[in-house]
């Protein structure tokens, strides 16, 4: 394996540091931009290769001491070695960039990314597995197990539960781990940016509309914040148990679905033709299906708020929506601090 110093030119979507040898995209991990490396190539492919870090030539001043001992051979944290006010300078910027090279999107109105009010101990739940008495996390690209005692980015109540967890002798398999138990539906981790993100979308939420559509609205957390601001609320979820608890005291003027997330809108959106609606979108990784784009595009809904956890997918989403939608704004914000991973809303209207 050859080594050849590479000058950092920027962080890409994943947490990787971008060089370039000889025009070819050289990724390598834990690196910030500015610095200049002795890199040894472990990968090397047609069109980019992997490297190492071999030795730091010159540090960037945003360089800082990782707290965590297992850091760099866990899977979860990428920017722990990165001062906090310049990951979130890196994370916009990457919104920015994946919006323009895969969605083509150009001059996409940017609001400044909302931070995580703490920097560590914000989650709210971790998974962690267990086998042959190990107990940990994955090491960094491998199904190796890293046997982890605590996790700084989880809040003091999952390390307590950890750490009872450590006490015991367990089955080999995953153990979700709860700062607070209740029903085991989906909610964010980190709950000081949920908190920011349901306020963002009550001020994205414009005047004088009569119906909300929220897809995959789990318990209801922001359609019930959203009620003064609506006429009728129709939440629609896969998950059986999050339409339940979305029931448990609801009003008048809320319905919930359990079911086909693709169905239930669809149907939803052809009874409300004549209604001004506003329709939320909160999708897996995986963004929308394609029948979920077209019925966006099809009935045009006045107002489309896309709650997004993967840029690459909100990209390719809005990219299909540009002919009926204008994208008033795109708001990162930071639901997974020390993490690469990315929250992202965006705020559209039709056109």
């Amino acid at each position: 394996m050859r080594t050849v110093d590479l000058r950092i030119e920027g962080v890409a979507f994943g947490g990787k540091g971008v060089a370039r040898e000889n025009g070819k995209a050289v990724f390598i991990p834990f690196t910030i931009d500015g610095e200049l490396v002795s890199t040894r190539i472990v990968r090397e492919k047609k069109q980019f290769a992997d490297a190492e870090v071999v030795d730091l030539r010159e540090r960037s001043s945003h360089r800082v001491e990782p707290p965590c001992p297992y850091f760099g051979e866990c899977g979860g944290c990428a920017y722990q070695h990165i001062d906090y006010a310049h990951q979130l300078e890196i994370k916009s910027r990457q919104v920015g960039d994946v919006l323009r090279r895969i969605g083509k999107l150009k001059d996409v109105p940017m609001r400044a990314i909302i931070p995580s009010p703490l920097e560590y101990a914000y989650r709210n739940r971790i998974t962690v597995h267990a086998e042959n008495g190990m107990i940990g996390y994955f090491r960094r690209d491998s199904h190796q197990l890293i046997d982890v005692k605590r996790c700084p980015i989880a809040m003091e109540e999952v390390n307590r539960e950890l750490a009872d967890l450590r006490s015991h002798d367990v089955r080999d398999g995953h153990y979700t781990l709860r700062a607070r138990s209740g029903p085991r539906i989906f909610s964010q981790t980190n709950d000081g940016v949920a908190n920011a993100l349901r306020d963002l979308i009550l001020d994205l939420v414009p005047p004088n509309q009569e119906l909300l559509i929220d897809a995959f609205c789990g318990a209801g957390f922001f359609a019930k914040a959203l009620l003064e601001k609506f006429e009728r609320v129709i939440g629609i979820d896969w998950d059986r148990f999050a339409i339940t608890a979305a029931k448990e005291n609801a009003s008048a003027k809320e319905t919930y679905i359990a079911g086909s997330v693709d169905n239930e809108l669809y149907a939803a959106l052809a009874k409300a033709v004549l209604e001004k609606t506003t329709v939320i979108v909160d999708p897996p990784a995986t963004g929308l299906s394609a029948s979920l784009r077209k019925a966006i595009v099809d009935f045009a809904p006045a107002t489309v708020i896309y709650v997004s956890c993967n840029p690459a997918t909100l990209a390719r989403d809005l990219a299909e929506f540009a002919p009926r939608f204008k994208i008033e704004s795109a708001t990162p914000l930071d639901m997974f601090a020390q993490t690469a991973e990315i929250e992202v809303v965006a705020a559209l209207a039709a056109l």
